[in-house]
C-alpha cells in the first residue's frame, strides 16, 4: 500500500507544469516562474525584474536605442539560462509579451528579430484588447472574492508608462474597456518639451492627467455607485510604504487623502533621493510620483475616498491564462458578445433580427463544418459579425456594408485582438452586394488563410440574412444536406420559402463562388 501511495505522489509531482512569462515593458523586463497543476491551480515559484530604458527611447524618439536592444537581450539571456535550471524549454511552456513600449516603436520588428536571433524567444507584442482581457484574467478572482466589489461596479485603472488601461466590470460582465494615451513616461516627456520649472511641473501635469480625466468620465457611466481598484507596480509602491505589507490574495483599502499626501512627498524628493531611500532603480524612481498622481487624479474624478489596491499583475494574468486557456473560452464568449450587442445597441441597430442571424450562423458553421473546415474559433468571428452586419444602416442605407466595416473596425470589442476585429469587419462588409477583391481596403493585407476564412464566414452569413429576409424570425430549425451538385438548406416546420428563396438567388452568388455548388433553401413539406 505504502508503495502505491508514493507512486501516486511521485505521478502528482511530475504532473505539475512548469511555466513561465516575461513581460517586456516601459521601464523593466519582469519574469513570473510558476508551476500549474492539473485542477488549474498556479503556485507562483519566483519574481525576477531588471530595469530596462526602452519605453525612454520610443516615447522621445519613436525608436528604441541600438544599446537598448542590446540591454533587453543580456536580460533575456540571463532569464534563459534560469529557464533551463527549472526545466522550462518549450514553447507551451512560456510567453514573452511586449506592451506599447515595444508596440509603438517603429523598429519593434527589428528588435523582436534581434531578441529571437539572440535568445530564441519569440516576442508577443499584446495589442489593447489583449491587454484588457489579461487584466480581467488577473484581477477577476480578487473582485469575486471581495463581496462589496462583487456587487457593485468596479473601475479597475492600471497606470503605466505608455498608456491607461480602463476596464469596467460588475457582477462579472466586462461593461467597458479603453487603452488611453495616459503614462508616466509620456507625462515626463511632456516636462522636458515644456523644459518647465519644478515649481510648475505639478501644473503642467495634472493639466494633461486632468484631459484623459475628462474623457473616462464621459466613456464611464456614473449613474451607480463605483469602486475603484488600482493595479500596477507604483501603486503596489505607494500603498506597501503607507500601508505595509499585505495578504496578496485581498485587496488593501487606501484613502485617496493618504496616498495624494505621499505623492505630494514623492514629487519633492529628486530621483536621487528616490532611489536612495526606497532602493529602487533609476528607472521606476522617475515614473513613480507621475504615476500616483495620475491615480489620485483619476480617484478625484470619480470621487472616491478611498482605492482597493491590488497587488496583481501582468504576469499574473499571463499565468492563470495559459492555466485556464480550455476553460475560459466560455467565460470569454459571452463578455465578447456583451460587447458586441452593447457596440450594437450605440448605433441603433435590430437587435432581433441580429440575434436571430447569428443563431442561424453558428448553426450553419456547425453543419457544414466538412464543408469549411474553419477553425473552431472563427465561429465567433462570424457570430459577432452576425449581430453587427447592419450597423452601417445608422450612417446610411446605400453603404452600409462599407460604414459597417468601419465602425467594426475603429470601435473596441472588448477581447478580441485588433487582428480578429479586422476579420468580423471584413466579413461583415461582405453581408452584401460586393463579393472580396484583392485591392479592397482591409482584406488586400491579409494572408491566404484569412482571405479563405473571411470569403467561407461572409458566405455562410449571407445564407443566415436570407433565412430571415422576412425578418420575422420564423425560421428556426434548418439542416443542411450537400452532394455533388448543390447544397440543400431544409427549413423545417416552414411550408413556404418563396421569399427566402428569392432572397438567396440575390446573394447566394458568394457560397457557389467558395465552395463550388449553388445553393438551395427547401421547405420540409410542400404547401398544399
Amino acid at each position: 500500500m505504502s508503495s502505491v501511495v508514493a507512486r501516486t505522489a511521485i505521478d502528482s509531482v511530475e504532473e505539475k507544469l512548469p511555466v513561465a512569462v516575461i513581460d517586456i515593458g516601459t521601464t523593466s523586463i519582469r519574469m513570473a516562474i510558476a508551476e500549474i497543476d492539473n485542477s488549474g491551480g498556479v503556485h507562483l515559484l519566483e519574481n525576477l525584474s531588471q530595469a530596462v530604458t526602452i519605453g525612454k527611447d520610443t516615447f522621445t524618439q519613436r525608436r528604441i536605442r541600438k544599446a537598448s536592444i542590446e540591454q533587453c537581450v543580456r536580460v533575456l539571456r540571463s532569464y534563459r539560462r534560469l529557464l533551463l535550471e527549472y526545466g522550462i524549454t518549450r514553447p507551451n511552456q512560456i510567453r514573452v509579451i511586449a506592451t506599447s513600449a515595444v508596440r509603438e516603436a517603429i523598429n519593434r520588428l527589428a528588435f523582436m528579430d534581434r531578441v529571437y536571433i539572440a535568445t530564441g524567444l519569440e516576442v508577443e507584442p499584446l495589442d489593447e484588447a489583449e491587454v484588457s482581457r489579461i487584466t480581467y484574467m488577473g484581477i477577476q478572482p480578487l473582485l469575486q472574492a471581495d463581496p462589496k466589489l462583487m456587487s457593485s461596479k468596479s473601475v479597475v485603472v492600471e497606470v503605466g508608462g505608455g498608456s491607461t488601461e480602463v476596464l469596467v466590470v460588475q457582477s462579472g460582465n466586462v461593461l467597458f474597456s479603453h487603452t488611453y494615451r495616459l503614462g508616466s513616461l509620456r507625462l515626463l516627456e511632456t516636462l522636458e518639451k515644456f523644459d518647465a520649472p519644478p515649481g510648475k511641473q505639478r501644473a503642467i501635469m495634472e493639466s494633461q492627467i486632468q484631459r484623459v480625466v475628462a474623457q473616462i468620465r464621459e466613456h464611464v457611466s456614473n449613474d451607480t455607485p463605483l469602486e475603484m481598484v488600482a493595479i500596477g507596480g507604483d501603486v503596489r509602491f505607494a500603498a506597501k510604504n503607507i500601508l505595509g505589507e499585505w495578504d496578496s490574495d485581498s485587496l488593501a483599502y487606501l484613502a485617496t487623502e493618504r496616498l495624494d499626501e505621499f505623492t505630494r512627498k514623492m514629487l519633492q524628493l529628486s530621483e536621487d533621493q528616490i532611489v536612495q531611500r526606497f532602493g529602487v532603480s533609476f528607472q521606476d524612481a522617475e515614473t513613480i510620483a507621475p504615476a500616483l498622481l495620475t491615480y489620485v487624479l483619476i480617484a478625484r474624478g470619480f470621487n472616491q475616498t478611498k482605492v482597493a489596491i491590488s497587488d496583481t499583475n501582468l504576469r499574473d494574468g499571463l499565468l492563470q491564462d495559459m492555466a485556464t486557456r480550455e476553460i475560459w473560452t466560455a467565460n470569454f464568449r459571452s463578455q465578447i458578445i456583451r460587447s458586441a450587442i452593447g457596440l450594437g445597441r450605440r448605433f441603433d441597430f435590430d437587435e432581433k433580427h441580429a440575434r436571430h442571424v447569428a443563431t442561424l450562423c453558428r448553426k450553419l458553421f456547425a453543419d457544414l463544418q466538412s464543408e469549411h473546415q474553419l477553425e473552431p474559433r472563427l465561429e465567433l468571428v462570424l457570430y459577432v459579425a452576425a449581430l453587427l452586419h447592419e450597423i452601417g444602416m445608422y450612417i446610411n442605407a446605400r453603404s452600409n456594408h462599407k460604414h459597417a466595416m468601419y465602425l467594426i473596425r475603429h470601435s473596441e470589442l472588448f477581447g478580441l485582438s485588433r487582428k480578429d476585429v479586422l476579420l468580423v469587419s471584413l466579413v461583415a462588409r461582405y453581408h452584401r452586394r460586393s463579393s472580396p477583391m484583392p485591392d479592397h481596403e482591409g482584406y488586400s493585407i491579409l494572408d491566404r488563410d484569412q482571405r479563405v476564412a473571411v470569403s467561407k464566414l461572409a458566405a455562410i452569413l449571407r445564407l443566415a440574412i436570407a433565412l430571415d429576409d422576412s425578418r420575422s424570425q420564423r425560421i428556426n430549425d434548418i439542416q443542411c444536406r450537400s452532394d455533388t451538385k448543390r447544397m440543400v438548406l431544409i427549413a423545417k416546420g416552414v411550408e413556404d420559402v418563396s421569399l427566402e428563396q428569392l432572397a438567396l438567388r440575390q446573394s447566394g452568388n458568394l457560397f457557389e463562388e467558395t465552395f463550388g455548388v449553388p445553393v438551395q433553401i427547401r421547405p420540409t413539406r410542400r404547401p398544399s
